[in-house]
């Protein structure tokens, strides 16, 4: 137990506030809890040293891979696979520690690519990467609910990322849509959705919300084929659904650090409106955009945005009394702009600088009305952003161009001093 708690029981204990009775039962409470709670470290450094044994046996077989017969290397092929079986059995049958499950789910992991990967060099099997780590993935997702395992589902979300992007950047083979991607990262919702219920503010949890966000992002752009301007738009409509779901109950009284669908979804809507702000982006966009409902691109923004709209709806349900948020429907603004510009780049150009400006501005207002300096200055930012961008369309002299940057400047400065003093007037 914690000596900070035992020296305030004490302390409770010395000035009569609590009997010695209490206080056994607040010791004895907090005691029970510490036991049942895994050893964190050991369990970092139990996955860590699963992978490095792992990785171990790999580089030691290999340099002397040559030296075996063909029987020999197949049992090797197949000795990690055992090994890690047995243990995870052990594990399982034993009900070990959460450690030991992470530990053996991760050497396992590693163990099944390993096996594959020697098998098919043994017999000289054909296949490419995208084949490998496919089967790789099949074969390793129900460790994840075997073992329970945290390490295990992050491993199964990392390499279906992986596989996503090989298949779908044409990484040296044919551009294909890497639709199963979907099926792995469902595979493992269940798993997230008890992490939520159960333990939403542990750190776990939190990488967690990053590996979905990030995933997501990246590998979005391997579902755009021939019609990519329409890209812009099922990026727009899924930063749509990221910021949404930031709002929802259960993520929206987080800390930004963990709440990284409001993080990402409001970043990556400002990003991504900076580079449609541009007019040269409207008039390829006109050139070769096709708003055919047929195409993949749009119904894959289609699907975004209804999802977007619905989660909407759901956080505005539970919303009491609180202030208009513009960022909550930018998606639904970008889509009206975007078949705006497929018929004039001009007038796309205009509304999204407008849109941007107005987001900045709203920014900056939640950000002096709740004190919070860091939304304060991020609308500065984005309003900064709009300027700059704009010195690369406009031809107006160096020095009118250094004075606006002082002024910006300036303006950062009397802002937050302005808000800095007013919160320092209203604590006293």
């Amino acid at each position: 137990m914690k000596s900070k708690l035992l020296n305030d029981i004490s302390e409770l204990l010395e000035n009569n506030i609590i009997s010695q009775e209490v206080a056994s039962n607040i010791s004895a409470y907090y005691k029970s809890k510490e036991d049942n709670q895994p050893n964190r470290l050991f369990t970092v450094f139990g996955v860590l040293g699963a992978t490095l044994v792992g990785l171990g046996i790999i580089l030691i077989l290999a340099h002397n891979w040559d030296n075996f017969s063909r029987s020999i290397k197949t049992c090797f092929a197949f000795l990690p696979l055992v090994i890690g079986q047995i243990i995870s059995g052990f594990t399982i049958l034993k009900k070990k520690s959460q450690a030991w499950k992470e530990s053996s789910g991760t050497f396992l992991f590693f163990a099944i690519g390993a096996s594959i990967a020697l098998v098919s060099q043994i017999y000289n099997i054909p296949g490419d990467l995208g084949s490998f780590l496919f089967t790789w993935i099949v074969l390793a997702l129900p460790l994840i609910y075997l073992l329970k395992s945290k390490a295990v589902s992050i491993l199964v979300i990392v390499f279906a990322s992986y596989y996503a992007c090989e298949l779908g950047y044409d990484f040296g083979y044919k551009d294909s849509t890497p639709w199963m991607y979907l099926v792995f990262i469902l595979a493992t919702l269940p798993f997230y959705l008890k992490l939520l219920k159960t333990s939403p503010l542990a750190n776990s949890t939190s990488i967690f919300n990053w590996l979905y966000v990030l995933s997501l992002t990246i590998v979005l752009g391997t579902f755009i084929n021939s019609n990519w301007p329409v890209g812009f738009l099922m990026y727009a409509m899924l930063f749509g659904v990221f910021y949404n779901i930031g709002k929802t109950p259960i993520y929206k009284d987080q800390q930004l650090r963990r709440n990284s669908f409001t993080v990402i979804g409001s970043l990556g809507s400002v990003v991504l409106l900076t580079i449609l702000s541009f007019n040269i982006i409207w008039e390829d966009l006109v050139k070769r955009a096709s708003i055919a409902i047929n195409t993949q691109e749009m119904l894959i923004a289609t699907v975004l945005l209804i999802v977007a709209f619905v989660v909407l709806l759901y956080s505005k349900k539970n919303e009491k009394n609180e202030s208009f948020n513009l960022f909550q429907y930018v998606f639904l603004i970008v889509a009206i702009i975007f078949f705006i510009g497929v018929a004039n780049a001009i007038a796309a150009t205009v509304l999204t600088n407008i849109l941007l400006l107005v987001m900045g501005l709203s920014a900056i207002k939640i950000g002096a009305d709740t004190f919070r300096f860091s939304v304060l200055n991020y609308g500065l930012l984005i309003v900064t952003a709009v300027i700059v961008c704009r010195f690369f369309d406009i031809d107006i002299r160096f020095e009118v161009k250094g004075l606006l940057f002082v002024a910006v400047g300036f303006g950062f400065f009397l802002t937050n001093y302005i808000m800095l003093k007013k919160k320092k007037e209203l604590n006293r």
